[in-house]
């Protein structure tokens, strides 16, 4: 089966292709063609670390993207046990997009709520390729308050590149919803831990991805818009995509210093597709580490300290010279 590469991985794809069909001749081994088989292997190593161990900020937004990367249903299989979704907005109908419902973490009682991307092209149509429609967004409210009236944590994965932007949604109170969700989110009284493993696109995806503690994954981003979009909206197509994600600062290291998120889950080299186990396996210590801190914390001031915390991301300087004219 042919696998799926970006343009600055195929270098790397030809030569791991050509030490496969190596390795499957009936003369592999043999002195001569083990020899060979041993120095491609090298060479594959360190083209591996030139090609992974500095990675653009658009590279990080192709990974993010990467059909096998994997999805919310994949770390809700690794992570949880005992997922019983919840479907419907009780107003229109239910939008698999947004995914979510009761679960447990190991002994603790949980809500779990996320963006839904298919692992192929019928599944990403049947969800619509993890972007929510309203009733979606009032999905997510209605397990929002279900957490709040069990005393549940909530825990959610954020993978879209935006909301639906198509005339349906904004007839049926795209924007509204999103804020409702977004109000909602910021004042519940339970813990609110967010994980952002993929695409993290503008509304639609702070719409359930702003929490006590927000989690990232290395490879993924998280943007008021998307590279194509800032490049078309600012720059009229100007600049590329490749140019509006460095500008857009959109990076899981970047972030880390501007104080938007907590925590950076690192990946393998080549993406999280390559060692999903392993991911899920340190994403779900970092969950469980911010959880227990929480919880440590108390309940009473979590929306309070939550507030506190958006308040504070960014700085701005005031230009007294401007002010006295």
């Amino acid at each position: 089966m042919k696998r799926f590469a970006y343009d600055f991985e195929r270098p790397l794809v030809q030569l791991e292709t050509t030490l496969d069909e190596m390795k499957r001749l009936e003369s592999a081994e043999k002195e001569d063609i083990a020899a060979d088989i041993c120095y491609l292997e090298e060479q594959i190593q360190k083209l591996r670390m030139r090609t992974y161990s500095k990675l653009t900020a658009w590279q990080k937004v192709q990974f993010a993207r990467h059909p096998d990367r994997p999805k919310m249903v994949d770390y809700v299989e690794a992570i949880f046990t005992d997922f019983i979704e919840l479907h419907g907005d009780r107003a229109f109908k239910d939008d698999s997009s947004i995914t979510g419902g009761f679960a447990r973490l190991d002994d603790e009682k949980v809500m779990i709520l996320g963006h839904q991307k298919g692992r192929n092209t019928k599944e990403n149509i049947a969800w619509n390729f993890g972007m929510p429609n309203p009733e979606g967004y009032r999905k997510a409210i209605r397990i929002m308050k279900l957490a709040d009236k069990f005393g549940l944590p909530l825990i959610t994965f954020v993978d879209t590149p935006g909301a639906h932007p198509g005339i349906g949604a904004e007839e049926r109170g795209q924007a509204v919803a999103i804020a409702e969700s977004i109000m909602e989110l910021s004042r519940l009284k339970v813990p609110v831990i967010v994980s952002v493993i993929g695409e993290g696109g503008s509304g639609g995806a702070l719409a359930i991805g702003f929490g006590d503690r927000v989690i990232m994954l290395e490879n993924s981003y998280y943007s008021v818009i998307t590279p194509e979009g800032c490049a078309s909206i600012l720059w009229d197509g100007e600049v590329s995509a490749e140019r509006a994600a460095e500008v857009l600062g959109l990076t899981a290291d970047k972030l880390l210093e501007l104080g938007i998120i907590d925590t950076i889950v690192k990946e393998p080299l080549g993406g999280a597709h390559h060692a999903p186990a392993l991911v899920a396996r340190n994403l779900k210590k970092e969950i469980v580490s911010a959880l227990d801190e929480l919880k440590a914390a108390g309940q009473e001031s979590l929306a309070d300290k939550r507030y506190e915390k958006l308040r504070s991301i960014g700085h701005y300087a005031e230009h007294l010279k401007a002010l006295t004219k």
